[in-house]
Formats: C-alpha cells, sequence, structure tokens
C-alpha cells in the first residue's frame, strides 16, 4: 500500500464550490495525486484509479441525496473501505472491569440546568487535532484528548500529551499499540505514572520501547485519580458529562460517510453501532434545527470539519453511530492535592 501524505481534504469544484464547473473522474484523480503527493506505480495507479472513481461516483451520488453531510475526496479516496478500516481505527473492547481503583463509579448526573451549547475547543481546553496514521492508535489520541482536557479545567494549563507513551508503555494494562486499545485502560495505566508531554516524547505511528522515564513530564504522577464511565445509552447522562469536561467516546467509523466526510451533521443509518474507533466529544449544539455532538477525530486536521465532525444528538439507545454505548472519562486531581502528597 502507499505511503499516505498528510491528511487533509481536497474541496472539489462541482461538489462544494460555489459557482465551480464540474470535474470528471479523471480530472479529480490527478489533482488528487498532485494534492496528497501520492506516488504509484503504473500498476498500482490503475488500481488504485479504479477505486478512487469508485468512491469519486459514491461521493456524487450521496451529496444528491439531501444528507444533511456532504462527502467529498479526502486522503482515504483511493483505498477500499476494508484498506480503510484496517490502517485508521484501532479500538478493541474487552470485558469491563469495575471492581477496585481507578474505577470511580458512574457519573452522577447534576441537577443543574444546562447550557443549550457547550464547546470545549473556545474554552482553551482542546489541543489541536492530531493524527494517527496507519496505526491502530485512536483509543491513545481518544485518552490523551480526555486527560489534556480534565487537567486543563482541574490545573488551568493546557498540555499536549503523548500517545506514543500509550502506545509504547501501556502493555501490561491491556492495550495493544498500534493493534488497538480501549481508554479506560489507558486511564488505568495514567492513574500509575507521570504523564509525558507531547514535545518530549513524540508521536511515531509505531510501536516502541518505553521511554517514559526520560520525558518532561506535563501531567504529574498522582495527577489522575482513576475514571468514570457514563451509563450506557443515557443521552442525558452523556450531554451532562460533556458539559463538565470532554468525554472519551466510541463509535463505528468503518463507513463511507466517514472515509469521505467532510461537513455537516451525520444522521440516519450511515453508520453502525459495532465500536471500532475511540474518538473524543468535545461538546454539543444545534445547526440548522439538527441537534449534534462535536466530536474531535485523529485523522489530521485537514479531515471533515477542520479534524471534526458532527454526530446527530437526541437519539435514545445507543445514539449515532453507538456513540452512547461506552463513553467515559479520567478524573483528576487539584494541583494543590498533588502538592501537598
Amino acid at each position: 500500500m502507499q505511503h499516505l501524505a498528510r491528511a487533509s481534504v481536497v474541496v472539489l469544484a462541482g461538489l462544494h464550490a460555489v459557482n465551480a464547473k464540474p470535474v470528471n473522474a479523471g480530472d479529480a484523480f490527478e489533482d488528487f495525486i498532485s494534492r496528497f503527493e501520492k506516488a504509484y506505480s503504473a500498476e498500482e495507479k490503475a488500481i488504485r484509479r479504479a477505486i478512487f472513481d469508485e468512491n469519486f461516483n459514491l461521493i456524487q451520488t450521496e451529496n444528491t441525496k439531501g444528507h444533511k453531510y456532504t462527502l467529498g475526496v479526502t486522503e482515504f479516496a483511493d483505498m477500499t473501505r476494508e484498506e480503510f478500516r484496517k490502517t485508521h481505527l484501532g479500538l478493541r473492547k474487552g470485558s469491563k472491569a469495575f471492581s477496585g481503583l481507578p474505577y470511580l463509579g458512574r457519573h452522577q448526573v447534576s441537577n443543574q440546568t444546562l447550557p443549550a451549547t457547550v464547546d470545549w475547543r473556545t474554552a482553551g481546553a482542546v489541543t489541536p487535532v492530531k493524527n494517527q496514521q496507519q496505526c491502530g492508535s485512536c483509543w491513545a489520541f481518544s485518552s490523551t484528548g480526555s486527560l489534556e482536557g480534565a487537567w486543563k479545567i482541574g490545573s488551568g494549563s493546557l498540555v499536549s500529551l503523548s500517545e506514543q507513551q500509550l502506545v509504547d508503555c501501556s502493555g501490561s494494562f491491556g492495550n495493544q499499540g498500534c493493534n488497538g486499545g480501549e481508554m479506560d485502560d489507558a486511564f488505568k495505566y495514567a492513574e500509575t505514572v507521570g504523564f509525558c508531554t507531547e514535545d518530549s516524547y513524540p508521536y511515531t505511528a509505531v510501536g516502541g520501547t518505553c521511554a517514559a522515564s526520560s520525558c518532561t513530564v506535563g501531567l504529574p504522577k498522582g495527577g489522575v485519580t482513576g475514571f468514570k464511565d457514563v451509563t450506557p445509552g443515557d443521552y442525558n447522562a452523556l450531554m451532562d458529562a460533556v458539559a463538565q469536561q470532554p468525554v472519551s467516546v466510541a463509535i463505528e467509523a468503518d463507513q463511507s460517510v466517514f472515509q469521505l466526510y467532510t461537513g455537516g451533521v451525520v444522521t440516519g443509518d450511515s453508520c453502525g453501532t459495532n465500536l471500532d474507533h475511540g474518538v473524543l466529544a468535545v461538546g454539543y449544539g444545534s445547526e440548522s434545527g439538527t441537534d449534534y455532538w462535536v466530536v474531535k477525530n485523529s485523522w489530521g486536521a485537514s479531515w471533515g470539519d477542520n479534524g471534526f465532525v458532527k454526530l446527530q444528538r437526541g437519539q435514545s439507545g445507543n445514539g449515532e453511530c453507538g456513540i452512547q454505548m461506552d463513553p467515559s472519562y479520567p478524573v483528576v486531581s487539584k494541583v494543590s492535592e498533588i502538592i501537598n502528597v
């Protein structure tokens, strides 16, 4: 499989641009190669062109159906859905172990009236969108996002934390690096260590030997006291939790709507509930009468809506793409409590 360049989205003339001339699949493919710096052998180019044409036709067809979301040519438009699924997801669901620390029980819904909209990005509690590349480490990015947000809210300091530390060092807690993992297991690990900064322990998209002992600590040991799960299928509980802090969530993302998503609110039966991808709920709001969750992804800042996707909010049960099935978040200490330990 060809090396994937930096993730970004091509906004094609005739698909998203206003008053632009339509383009054909051949022109679009050559533009795709140029924009994403693709390099193929002659044989592979023919194969990728055939896959691209199929995705391009799907984009055009779906965008005529009046969805509340739009599809477009993304970096992944020359990949089959199976290739995409194998390289850009990575959630592994194990059995929950609810006994003992650091599991701190279920999120308790407050009696307060919730704000109509929440956006932790504008509150400065969300780091820039990152890119997991061809490594099944989505669980690590979801986990650091929750930890970063919780620590910002608790300490006043937003620190970008190291996904690579989780990939390399949390295997004894059940995670499997680029072969998948789980957010709760990452939180269990984080409770036992000082957590490294992104700059001092940078992401490589491959598993390696744990080097946490030589990093710069961004979230001190004792800063994470445990984690809480949000009651599955409880829409109000998830809203209450997201109003409190960014929340790690699991979704099904192996569908074309994610592979080719460029904006809008994902609704309807475009995705299922076979959880395979860890992401981060960072807010909620409404758009043209449709309530949505704001979700931070880990496929680069140019995928989707600047690296984010909106999923329909307000559904009972599993929620859109299963977002209400398995939410959780870390609990952190106050800075004064750490200092006094």
